[in-house]
């Protein structure tokens, strides 16, 4: 199964714990549709970025909201020449939200040979052309990319091992080489990249990951970090329960976390400092909702 099915296939378990407040979200969402096409930024601007997380909200809440009102703003993007890396991933994304079937196959080889400057020395990604060292954030946009334009990720086996040079000092993976303390969102990533390729996750990287939860409830996005965050939660619980990891020990004080952010306009902030509401983070919250609700 592909990254975003997998996600979305949790994301849609959401709706089992939010209820009847599932409406306040498809609400919150479509409220952010930018007349041009597209969904909106914090700047009130159309942006694929945000796009993504609009569209695949409205999938895991069934949304009966026509997907056919989409083609004509991705279309304007062509294959991306004049986009970076990220959102050269999203537009890829985007198009699989929608249904592929309105891309053209040459459209799709342009997208993909692009997101192929991309790649790095060391036989990753990163998201600036013609870097020597993979980022885990970009492979993963990368693997993602290829899925959802339905094609085989080429030298898949040199990606996965370029993510060696980004494990730190203490278990965790960062985005860059050299670090000494992992991240949360990339030691994510990275636990999920190994398990789609079939390459063994030691127990001790799904230990760091785990020790991230604080007792409060929620992750933190680093050992240095005493606040947890919604990103950070969302994605160690998405790399846990790919690892089969049991979430009942950590199930409450999740959920106490994620009601704490949880806005009765249909969304949440990113964590407790926050105070400005977005697409991203309604998506990262049915993301988290969907694996405390199994």
């Amino acid at each position: 199964m592909s990254l975003r099915l997998e996600m979305l296939q949790v994301a849609r378990l959401a709706p089992k714990l939010l209820l009847d407040s599932s409406s306040l979200v498809e609400d919150f969402i479509l409220s952010n549709l930018h007349q041009d096409g597209g969904f909106t930024n914090r700047a009130g601007e159309p942006d694929l970025y945000y796009t993504v997380f609009g569209l695949e909200s409205l999938l895991a809440l069934q949304s009966q909201h026509p997907l056919s009102d989409f083609p004509p703003f991705l279309k304007q993007f062509e294959t991306g020449d004049h986009l970076d890396f990220v959102h050269l991933a999203c537009l890829a994304r985007a198009w699989a939200d929608i249904g592929t079937a309105s891309l053209v196959a040459d459209k799709r080889t342009g997208i993909l040979d692009r997101i192929e400057t991309f790649r790095t020395q060391d036989g990753g990604y990163n998201q600036t052309p013609g870097a020597a060292t993979a980022t885990t954030y970009a492979c993963f946009l990368a693997l993602g990319a290829y899925q959802d334009l339905e094609t085989a990720l080429p030298h898949s086996e040199k990606m996965i091992d370029s993510l060696s040079s980004l494990q730190c000092e203490d278990g965790g993976f960062a985005n860059q080489s050299q670090q000494t303390t992992g991240l949360t969102p990339p030691t994510a990533a990275a636990i999920t990249l190994l398990r789609h390729f079939q390459r063994p996750v030691p127990d001790q990287i799904t230990q760091w990951l785990l020790q991230r939860c604080l007792p409060q409830g929620g992750f933190s996005a680093s050992p240095k970090i005493t606040m947890p965050d919604l990103l950070s939660t969302a994605t160690a619980l998405h790399a846990l329960a790919g690892q089969q990891v049991d979430l009942d020990k950590i199930r409450e004080v999740c959920l106490d976390f994620i009601d704490s952010v949880w806005v009765n306009q249909g969304s949440f902030y990113g964590n407790w400092t926050e105070e400005t509401l977005d697409t991203e983070y309604t998506y990262y919250g049915l993301l988290a909702l969907g694996h405390l609700a199994v």
